[in-house]
């Protein structure tokens, strides 16, 4: 007996020393991981080692979501996991996503993995249309999009076509307009160009600035009996309730947590959050640094370039000039020559006919003496004699006619020696500019390998002093300033695309919520004033105007 319970007590404590495991798999907007978790595990511990797998110290936004019975539900931290109403298949999938957002993006959202897991989450949404988004702010928001994605926008990449595989548009807008894709790529593409020098933190962060400003960002939607009965005659409250107790459930889960979240924005930072913040800081000074080393030595890359291709440009140039010269000399040689050749010939002719003009004179001269017995004879030598008188007239024009051609090819040999003298000058000049501007380009080329610029980055050192955080202070200001100028100029580009694209719209196809936000634009109503106007009234004005909408 005594042998049995011990046995049963050994493969019972045997049973203990090999606790049962579950696999868990976590789905985030950009991944997913698999875990093996313990069967006596809370919820903390499944999310806690989600975090720290991530990276992820700001916490307090998220959530492991998980579907029941086509309603969603939220892990609680202090309830086992299998204790939780999830499928029973392995592996059990839970998402990783964003369950409270920020009144201020730019200024909660710290850690750059928390700022791309809310990018990722608020497009999303936008794109599936649970988050209404004008036509137009749909265009400005996609081209930041697009910035994050493909970094600064260059021509000669990004060409026609780029962002035909992207899904940048709510269908709803796409429909909403007798427009091609061609077109809205055009659209998003000129203010794509615009965002040149963003980083991608950057152009996901301007993205979230302005999604935060749309009706529906940051809203939870739930079907409910809105009922309004009050509880208590002192206290002004009211009361709704869904069909569903599930429902229920998450709701107050979400209100206790906004609240939770709205308390916590009103206190002072705890140490951990300041801590993070001085460390974002000092990153964004790094990187900043950073930027700017890069920028610089981009631009002095540039200018390099750029002189070299005017020192080739250069010297292209001149030896084209010293071919043309080398041409023209040529040419200058060989027309000489020739010219001194016919020459020649000429005035060898010209000897020649005076030689034959001589003879013609001395036979005049021999006709002359000879006697001539008959008339006969005298008639035909008369005939003889003016035939030769007008032989040798027009041989002597003809000497004449070569001495003058003569004459004139010796001048002509004379100008055509001139032009090669000229040319053989010009020649001289030309390759005595190049061998200066060899010279110079010798001596102000740069090295072939561009990246020796980092000479720059090896005495840069990062000490942030007083004076490099009040001059970072400084920075941020102006920064501010600019914004609210960019706001109002990027205000007008949006008034600028509505007029543009508004003569395309097919009123048709117009939704609910179109209507709905067209008639809260003319009325000048926003989620901001509503919100503002609630904050400042009492719970019982607060009610009423529950009771008029």
């Amino acid at each position: 007996m005594a042998g049995a319970i011990a046995s049963r007590m050994s493969f019972s404590s045997l049973k203990r020393k090999q606790p049962k495991t579950f696999t868990v798999r976590i789905a985030t907007m950009d991944a997913e991981m698999e875990f093996s978790c313990e069967v006596k595990w809370k919820g903390k511990d499944l999310f806690d080692l989600v975090c720290r797998t991530l990276g992820l110290r700001e916490t307090w936004f998220f959530g492991l979501q998980y579907t029941i019975k086509d309603t969603v539900a939220w892990l609680k931290m202090d309830k086992k996991v299998l204790d939780h109403d999830v499928p029973t298949e392995e592996p059990v999938t839970f998402h990783f996503l964003a369950k409270f957002y920020p009144e201020n993006a730019e200024e909660e959202l710290v850690q750059e993995i928390t700022q791309h897991l809310f990018f990722l989450q608020v497009k999303k949404q936008i794109l599936d249309e649970k988050i209404y988004c004008p036509p137009e702010a749909s265009v400005l928001l996609a081209s930041y999009a697009v910035q994050a994605k493909y970094g600064d926008y260059d021509p000669n990449v990004h060409k026609r076509g780029f962002l035909a595989q992207e899904e940048l548009l709510p269908k709803r807008v796409i429909n909403l307009y007798q427009m091609t894709p061609e077109m809205w790529e055009e659209r998003i593409t000129a203010w794509y160009a615009e965002h040149r020098g963003r980083a991608r933190d950057e152009a996901e962060m301007e993205y979230l600035k302005i999604a935060q400003d749309l009706e529906m960002y940051g809203v939870n939607y739930f079907a409910i009996r809105f009922t309004i009965k009050p509880l208590d005659k002192k206290i002004d409250v009211f009361k709704f309730n869904s069909s569903k107790l599930r429902v229920n459930k998450l709701i107050l889960q979400l209100c206790i947590g906004n609240h939770d979240l709205f308390m916590r924005r009103r206190k002072a930072d705890s140490l951990e959050v300041q801590q993070m913040k001085a460390q974002a800081r000092e990153e964004k000074a790094r990187k900043q640094m950073e930027r700017q080393r890069l920028a610089r030595e981009k631009q002095m890359r540039e200018e390099a370039e750029r002189t070299r291709d005017e020192l080739e440009r250069r010297l292209m140039q001149l030896k084209e000039e010293a071919t043309m010269a080398n041409e023209a000399l040529m040419r200058s040689e060989e027309t000489a020559d020739l010219l001194a050749e016919k020459a020649q010939i000429t005035e060898e002719e010209a000897k020649l006919l005076a030689q034959k003009a001589a003879e013609a004179e001395q036979e005049m001269q021999r006709i002359k003496a000879t006697a001539i017995r008959t008339e006969e004879e005298k008639r035909l030598m008369e005939q003889k004699v003016l035939e030769a008188e007008m032989l040798a007239l027009k041989m002597a024009e003809e000497s004449e006619r070569r001495a003058k051609e003569a004459d004139q090819l010796k001048q002509d040999l004379q100008e055509a020696r001139e032009s090669e003298r000229r040319a053989k000058q010009k020649l001289l000049e030309i390759t005595s500019k190049s061998s200066y501007t060899s010279m110079n380009s010798s001596t102000t080329a740069l090295p072939t390998d561009l990246p020796s610029f980092n000479l720059i980055s090896e005495s840069l050192s990062f000490d942030f002093k007083d004076t490099d955080m009040k001059r970072l202070s400084m920075e941020i200001e102006k920064e501010k300033v600019e914004y609210m100028e960019k706001s109002k100029h990027l205000q007008e580009q949006l008034n600028e695309l509505k007029t543009e694209i508004e003569a395309l719209k097919l009123k048709e196809r117009e939704t609910a919520l179109d209507i709905l936000h067209n008639e809260n634009a003319s009325r000048g109503t926003s989620k901001h004033n509503t919100i503002k106007k609630l904050t400042l009234q009492s719970t019982k004005s607060r009610v009423a105007f529950f009771e008029e909408l």
